[in-house]
């Protein structure tokens, strides 16, 4: 499995890239089918960062996580939370054969 972090106009340090990755590592035990996951970080103010986290699993779309707010760890933290429930309603669903 592939994690790619990445940060739009602002710098991203190793510091904020290693947690990144690290929370975003533990979201293929929630679902086997995850192949890559993408985590964006951007700053479009100065007080102010987004967070989008896209994770690529197989035979389905996307599954997509967005945050806003000003501190990078919580908005990275409630990004991973968003998508954990997303695959886990996923593979309930998919347990219970009702597509």
């Amino acid at each position: 499995m592939r994690i790619q972090v990445t940060g739009k106009h602002m710098d991203l340090t190793p510091a904020i890239q290693q947690y990144a990755e690290q929370k975003a590592g533990k979201l293929p035990r929630y679902y086997d089918g995850v192949q890559s996951i993408s985590v964006v970080i951007e700053r479009p103010k100065a007080d102010h960062v987004e967070v989008e986290i896209r994770a690529d699993v197989e035979h389905h779309d996307d599954f997509v996580a967005k945050t806003s707010g000003q501190d990078v760890y919580e908005c990275i933290d409630l990004s991973v939370d968003k998508l954990h429930r997303q695959l886990s309603d996923f593979k309930e669903r998919l347990k219970n054969n009702k597509h």
